[in-house]
């Protein structure tokens, strides 16, 4: 049988690792990981015999929201700040990059598979200590990184133009004011007590002063890769978005349904909020202050279930039953219940209540208890 040909992208891979070695190097056992730009490899020659990850930019016709030029920069520079200039092994190492060429060209961390797999095939009960080491791990990268932006943003403008503000301030933010002109549209308008605080939050988030720390933009257990069996070695993956913002921003998804959840349980009843708090407070020591912890981490989940508030047309328009109802209507309620019970932002907390109660009349189909364990399960699928 005639060989199978060397995908063009492999033998791209092949340049840049020769180039990078100054020896000739094989790429050979191309696996594309389907739907992501990523494939694993094998490649030998320059003294090296092993197994890597290529990531490349997307193209333009492409999903638009993967092609943004700044993402490959801004993972290369968060991988290297993180193995190279500060040692860590929260992540995966970078091997070689050209961004000439889109390529970037990682450690692979396999056996370690995604969290959220192995939550969504077996539930969390059977993964409480890898759902621990995901805690753990968010609160260490913002410990590692607290303090340390301008370094970060030298090595990061070596790549290319980047805006740190925006940063800080967090891409999201238009899909924020998009959620209050939604709930407006529903009958919920935000009055003046709820309208300052959401100041608050906007101020809070984008100036997070000792709490600003390096988050990989989309802190989800998707993004995190452990041991399916064995020991519960977590490393954290998809940098793409990386940026420095407010650390407890990546601790909303311990708190609040992400994308992929109906609910996500109690974490303080489970201890992953200890795990978290504890495991920042390290870089962070303001994390062990229990007003300007709950601030942070009020304003961090408020503004994260107003942002999914931008979605109601589209799920105001799918059909009865949908999943997604359930979902809003649990990141709103989950959202307000932990400000209130941090004791901070009751206005922004009530509005974010009453919407969600706007949102159970109108979608009877998301009139539940979610608090009913057999039926939603802490990490139960979305889908």
């Amino acid at each position: 049988m005639p060989a199978t040909p060397t995908p063009p992208r492999a033998l791209a891979v092949q340049k840049v690792l020769t180039e990078h070695y100054s020896a000739p190097v094989a790429v050979g056992d191309w696996q594309q990981l389907e739907p992501w730009a990523v494939a694993r490899f094998r490649m030998e020659g320059a003294g090296v015999a092993r197994t890597a990850i290529a990531k490349w930019v997307r193209p333009a016709a492409g999903r638009t929201a993967r092609s943004d030029p700044w993402r490959l920069p801004s993972e290369c520079a968060a991988l290297r700040f993180l193995g190279e200039d500060l040692g860590t092994h929260l992540a995966p190492r970078v091997i070689a990059c050209d961004l000439a060429a889109g390529l970037l060209v990682l450690e692979d961390l396999a056996p370690r598979v995604a969290l959220d797999g192995l939550l969504g095939r077996d539930g969390a009960a059977a993964h409480a200590k890898r759902l621990t080491a995901f805690a753990r791990a968010l609160g260490q990268l913002g410990a590692a990184t607290a303090g340390r932006a301008d370094a970060y943003y030298v090595r990061r403008a070596a790549l290319g133009p980047v805006n740190r503000e925006a940063e800080a301030a967090g891409r999201l933010a238009p899909c924020r004011e998009e959620g209050v002109r939604q709930a407006a549209a529903l009958g919920v308008p935000p009055g003046g007590r709820v309208l300052a605080e959401l100041a608050e939050t906007v101020t809070e988030l984008s100036e997070p002063g000792p709490f600003m720390g390096l988050s990989n933009g989309d802190a989800e257990a998707n993004n995190l890769l452990v041991h399916a069996d064995g020991p519960a070695d977590a490393r954290l993956i998809d940098f793409e978005a990386a940026g420095f913002t407010h650390a407890l921003a990546d601790a909303v998804c311990l708190y609040v349904p992400g994308p992929g959840w109906l609910s996500v349980g109690d974490p303080m009843a489970s201890g992953l909020a200890d795990q978290h708090r504890h495991a920042l407070a390290r870089g962070i020591p303001q994390a062990e202050d229990d007003r300007l912890f709950g601030r942070g981490l009020s304003a961090a989940c408020l503004s994260w279930a107003v942002i999914r508030l931008q979605r109601f047309p589209a799920l105001d328009a799918r059909v009865r039953g949908d999943n997604s109802r359930l979902q809003l209507v649990a990141t709103l309620e989950a959202a307000a219940r932990t400000a209130l019970g941090c004791g901070s932002l009751p206005h922004l907390a009530g509005w974010v209540r009453r919407i969600a109660a706007m949102l159970r009349s109108r979608w009877p189909d998301a009139d539940q208890d979610f608090t009913d364990q057999t039926r939603f399960p802490p990490y139960r699928p979305r889908g």
